[in-house]
């Protein structure tokens, strides 16, 4: 049985190009997004944790003063690397969310963006965000929404841990704002969007074991009639199509 760090490294170095290059993830739109709900200009310093292949560390990158991402995939970080070239204010490391390499009080604007559903302790990472982001800073997640009907939330989780074996479990919005009020951190701002998905792209971008693909696309062709999983799933002609509810919060310190 593996360990979950080494299942967060197995399906990450793998997933380092697909991910990036994904058109959900890689859209400029998404990313202005979560730059404006975090207020940021020419005087932040910005630590992105659980960085990835940099797409948020180089969208802020180009509006404050420094850029920092931790990340505890050797080839994410190498991604990141490519993402980020011709950014002077950009530094990359690696290293443990869970307990950040960084002294109190560090930086003005703490982000993450799609990694709180792998974390199996996302308190202890909102702890280390809040500690090493200045007080009068901003605290920002981004993460999937499950729904808050529990049958489609757990049909929901089941699918994604045979689809990616490092996702842990989305969170409800009552639940991660529920983590913020727990850490003593001014309830947050809220933006909403969906991250839209045609399935066999998915699947391409992902590294689930063989035998279980067909459960996969068994599962998605069921909520195309009543929304089992709580995605929208629809057909548009031979696709089957979905979109995850995504929520920015943003709260000050």
């Amino acid at each position: 049985m593996s360990t979950h760090r080494e299942r967060i490294l197995d399906q990450f170095t793998r997933q380092a190009v697909p991910f990036s290059t994904a058109p959900g993830i890689k859209d400029d739109r998404a990313l202005a997004l979560l730059v404006e709900a975090s207020d940021a200009g020419p005087d932040d310093t910005v630590l992105d944790v659980a960085c990835g292949p940099g797409l948020v560390v180089a969208a802020f990158a180009r509006v404050v003063r420094h850029a920092t991402g931790i990340d505890v995939t050797p080839a994410m970080l190498s991604r990141a690397r490519e993402l980020t070239a011709g950014l002077a204010n950009v530094t990359l490391e690696q290293g443990d969310v869970q307990a950040l390499p960084y002294a109190d009080g560090t930086f003005s604007i703490v982000v993450s963006r799609f990694a709180f559903h792998h974390f199996q302790d996302p308190a202890a990472v909102l702890r280390e965000m809040r500690r090493v982001c200045r007080p009068g800073g901003r605290v920002v997640v981004c993460d999937l929404l499950a729904s808050d009907d529990p049958e489609k939330a757990a049909a929901f989780h089941r699918i994604e841990m045979l689809r990616d074996p490092s996702h842990v479990r989305a969170l409800t919005l009552t639940e991660l704002e529920g983590l913020f009020a727990a850490q003593g951190i001014a309830a947050p701002a809220h933006t909403y969007y969906k991250l839209a998905f045609e399935l066999e792209g998915l699947l391409e971008r992902s590294f689930p074991r063989s035998e279980d693909v067909a459960t996969i696309r068994a599962a998605y062709t069921a909520a195309v009639d009543g929304d089992t999983l709580g995605l929208g799933t629809h057909r548009r002609g031979d696709e089957i199509r979905s979109a995850y509810p995504v929520a920015i919060l943003a709260a000050a310190r």
